[in-house]
């Protein structure tokens, strides 16, 4: 039977189906402007199951990749292909059994066990992909979803804080304040205890934007520089993180990773994250200084 060329290519998996996906998304690549639509079927754990897999695949003219490591069901699903002439690919099946065969062991049989060996892996990326997402005020209707939230005026050192937080696993967004401009109502509607407030010194500010306004051409940029109006621009950025309840944090004259030890310094007194190790600077720092 000859496929339709647009078929739906359905990833099988008894864990989130991340490995299979990752494998056809790179050969997918392969051929630019497919138009292939492709499902992610994760969980699967019955026979039932992979029964309805199977009879959806067939009602939709669909192929079936899959990475069970059940062998049961791995051999259910692939015979049910067969019976009711679904196109099917096992992405484990021939290397599975040539490892049974040649190191004489059980499998554990246990899905998604390579995510949960590195899991803290996983959480990084996640973390650095939210955090990127969410720079400079954006998706400010999904600033509740963060862990940190980092808010100051222009050049204070948000954004590149931010990615350093990301980097242990954490999910920043950073919201700028701008003259002139009202900051989000989801700012002060979210946990003031997660937000901090980014303090400059006016000297400092106007050194870091004065090497930012080298690359802007013929851009007028006195008020962005000028000393007065930088000095307001503070005196309402403090005025913001006071009506806010955020903590604010001196970031003058100082690197980043000290900040970024200050900040979760404080996360660590104020939370008990469940299930989950601190991994920070300060937790480092805490091992190094007891030993």
């Amino acid at each position: 039977m000859k496929k339709r060329k647009n078929a739906p290519i359905f990833v099988v998996s008894g864990g989130r189906g991340i490995a299979g996906n990752n494998l056809l998304q790179s050969i997918l690549i392969q051929y630019p402007d497919n138009k292939i639509p492709v499902e992610i079927i994760g969980g699967v754990s019955t026979e039932d199951m992979v029964f309805d897999v199977v009879m959806r695949a067939k009602s939709e003219g669909g192929l079936i990749t899959h990475t069970m490591v059940n062998p049961f069901l791995r051999k259910r699903i692939n015979e049910l292909a067969s019976e009711f002439n679904v196109e099917v690919i096992d992405l484990m099946g021939d290397l599975a059994r040539y490892l049974d065969r040649t190191l004489n062991v059980e499998p554990l049989q246990h899905p998604g066990l390579y995510r949960e060996l590195n899991q803290q892996y996983f959480d990084r990326i996640e973390s650095i992909e939210y955090t990127l997402s969410h720079d400079d005020g954006m998706g400010p209707q999904r600033l509740r979803q963060a862990e940190i939230v980092l808010t100051g005026v222009s050049r204070a050192g948000k954004t590149p804080l931010s990615v350093y937080l990301a980097m242990y696993g954490w999910k920043v967004a950073n919201v700028p304040l701008v003259p002139g401009v009202q900051p989000p109502d989801e700012l002060f509607e979210i946990d003031p205890n997660r937000v901090f407030g980014l303090h400059i010194g006016a000297g400092q500010l106007i050194a870091h934007r004065m090497k930012r306004i080298q690359g802007w051409n013929n851009h007028r940029s006195d008020s962005y520089v000028d000393q007065n109006a930088v000095r307001e621009e503070i005196r309402n950025a403090m005025f913001v993180f006071d009506k806010g309840g955020f903590t604010v944090i001196n970031v003058s004259n100082k690197p980043i990773e000290s900040t970024a030890n200050e900040i979760l310094k404080l996360m660590s007194e104020r939370f008990i994250f469940q299930g989950r190790k601190l991994e920070s600077p300060y937790h480092d720092q805490k091992k190094d200084s007891s030993k």
